[in-house]
């Protein structure tokens, strides 16, 4: 049986701060730093040595590997680090915060941005100090770099490093984790379990927790999971659902779900 470990980088400060982040470069929060260590304890009680783990350029990321790969005592383990996993780029609306974005832009518009497949945001100028034309890191890039990307630029860039590097590796038999971020990891969870471009955008990756996929020898999985207590995965995907969820819909959703609490006491 061949499996994969996917990992979303623990908390970031951004996170925090409920911001789009896209490819700036923030790093973990205390709770970012301890999902992390939780995240190598679920790894190593549930038996995993990694022979390779894949991550992207951005710091968040990087130190999530880091703890998790410290706290397994798999240090030695080599880590490819390349820019075709960072976050998607979310344009000029990086660093603004979510809710009043939603306020100036209506929260039809900010939902497709932020989980339509095919809709970019605001491209961010070339000129603006922000792009990543300015960050030495990607000089080698070039025409490359985007000033924005949709959830289908994300995945176009991450399938061909799928296909080119690290499918041949699971292939190959190697234990593989890949930690990267929100929507790179979307991107590929859409491919490898065929998620339609419209359901896509109801899938939300919790910060921090592993997520195992079992692949049959398509590359396609056949089972997925993820390692520690159910209720508070089921927490975390709803925590981030309601990054860009109005007052109304909150209200509404906590009252259901009291509601269906008060029920299954019954």
């Amino acid at each position: 049986m061949k499996r994969l470990v996917l990992v979303r980088h623990g908390q970031s400060m951004w996170n925090l701060e409920n911001r789009f982040t896209g490819w700036t470069d923030v790093d973990l929060t205390d709770r970012g730093i301890e999902e992390a260590t939780e995240a190598a304890k679920l790894l190593k009680d549930a038996g995993f040595v990694f022979d390779r783990v894949y991550t992207s350029l951005l710091k968040r990321s990087i130190r999530t590997t880091w703890i998790i790969l410290d706290n397994m005592d798999l240090m030695w383990v080599p880590v490819d680090k390349t820019w075709v996993l960072n976050e998607r780029h979310y344009g000029a609306l990086q660093g603004m915060d979510k809710k009043e974005v939603m306020r100036n832009y209506g929260e039809e518009q900010v939902q497709q941005w932020r989980r339509g497949f095919e809709i970019r945001p605001p491209e961010l100028s070339r000129a603006d100090p922000r792009h990543p034309m300015y960050d030495v890191r990607y000089k080698e890039l070039g025409d490359k770099l985007p000033n924005t990307e949709s959830l289908h630029d994300t995945l176009d860039r991450v399938l061909e490093y799928w296909e080119s590097t690290i499918r041949p590796q699971i292939e190959d038999g190697k234990q593989i984790m890949i930690c990267a971020h929100g929507n790179s990891l979307r991107a590929l969870m859409k491919y490898i379990e065929n998620i339609s471009d419209d359901d896509i955008a109801k899938v939300n990756m919790p910060t921090g927790i592993p997520l195992v996929y079992e692949l049959d020898e398509t590359m396609h999985a056949q089972k997925r999971y993820y390692l520690g207590d159910k209720r508070k995965v089921e927490a975390m995907i709803n925590e981030v659902e309601q990054q860009t969820a109005s007052d109304k819909k909150k209200k509404d959703k906590q009252a259901k779900a009291a509601k269906e609490a008060a029920e299954a006491k019954q």
